[in-house]
């Protein structure tokens, strides 16, 4: 409700600064053309929604199809998931992330994502900040993932599938 409009259903008459970046609207977030998700691991894709380059964050549906164990990872800045899907679990944690749950990870927490045997697909929306950090059990980093290795993954796919390398640069900000 807007308060003290005469004219609340009136458009804003002004440009945005020249300088603003375009919004990005993605039509069908859980997609129907399999191409558009991207291999991540085995049974394991990402779809990009945004890929924030100038901020370094990016959000994706992340969608898996088998159980056991994803990835154990620490997150030095804050992300947030909804589980559209299925259900998952951090091995650190006696929580359970149903369909429907909103899940906070603060920063600084190393986590084992766990998907149970019974589950044949998950899919979360995640907001990733920063760097995905992948350790051993004793927090050894053995690899990392950011917006920028993300990019890299999607122009690679897109090439291959036949969408063209330049088909990430829609989510690109």
């Amino acid at each position: 409700m807007a308060l003290n409009d005469p004219n609340p259903l009136q458009p804003y008459k002004h440009p945005n600064p020249p300088e603003a970046l375009p919004e990005i609207l993605v039509p069908h977030a859980i997609p129907t053309d399999e191409r558009v998700w991207v291999p991540q691991a085995e049974n394991v894709w990402f779809r990009p929604l945004c890929l924030n380059a100038s901020q370094g964050y990016w959000t994706n549906l992340l969608r898996v199809r088998k159980s056991g164990v994803l990835s154990r990872h620490r997150h030095p800045q804050a992300v947030h998931g909804l589980v559209l899907k299925g259900r998952w679990r951090y091995l650190e944690h006696d929580w359970i992330a149903t369909e429907g749950s909103y899940v906070f990870e603060p920063p600084g927490e190393t986590h084992t994502l766990y998907v149970p045997e019974d589950v044949e697909e998950m899919i979360t929306f995640f907001q990733v900040n920063g760097v995905m950090v992948y350790t051993d059990p004793d927090g050894n980093v053995t690899g990392y993932e950011d917006v920028f290795t993300k990019i890299a993954m999607c122009r690679a796919h897109y090439a291959a599938v036949g969408l063209g390398a330049d088909h990430v640069q829609q989510f690109i900000r």
